[in-house]
């Protein structure tokens, strides 16, 4: 209701045009009457009343109602993925035309992602006191130096100023 009033407000002011009949939140009850005119379907709103408090699934599988809405409370799992996957990992969407390429795409992903989670599981399991996101931009700036010492031919590496977090990270993987 209080979204309705907010519509009703909107309206009244003239604030509301075509741009804004969609089907998104409450712009769904809004209808074009004569060539721009925009009003509210107040029958829409009365119809859409028996659902309030409802939620409601729509599937096309073949499991029961109570498998559906134990999986559907694990989207939130895939959605992180998503998640990483587009800023963490900054993989985007890549339009291949071959076979091979769309492949190989899917594959190079899917690596990068199952490294960072075995990345955030290794940090987890140590008790990093920072992310798997703060952890590759440590890496980002540790410096090395190595060298073979000419008489022993002796190999060895210098890390350069570390901070703490970086000597925390070393201390991990090393």
């Amino acid at each position: 209701e209080r979204g309705l009033m907010r519509l009703e407000k909107n309206l009244g002011a003239g604030k509301l045009t075509k741009k804004n009949v969609n089907n998104r939140g409450y712009n769904k009850y809004l209808k074009l009457e004569g060539k721009i005119e925009v009003a509210i379907d107040y029958e829409k709103f009365k119809a859409d009343d028996c659902w309030d408090g409802l939620k409601g699934y729509v599937t096309n599988t073949k499991l029961s109602g109570t498998e559906v809405i134990e999986n559907y409370k694990n989207l939130w799992q895939i959605e992180k993925a998503f998640r990483i996957s587009k800023t963490d990992l900054r993989i985007r969407p890549i339009f291949h035309r071959l076979r091979e390429r769309i492949e190989s795409h899917i594959c190079i992903s899917f690596c990068a992602y199952s490294i960072y989670k075995e990345l955030e599981r290794v940090l987890r399991i140590n008790k990093a006191p920072f992310s798997a996101k703060r952890a590759i931009e440590l890496t980002q700036t540790i410096y090395a130096l190595d060298y073979e010492l000419p008489e022993s031919r002796k190999k060895e590496t210098i890390n350069a100023n570390l901070n703490n977090e970086q000597k925390c990270l070393i201390k991990i993987f090393y």
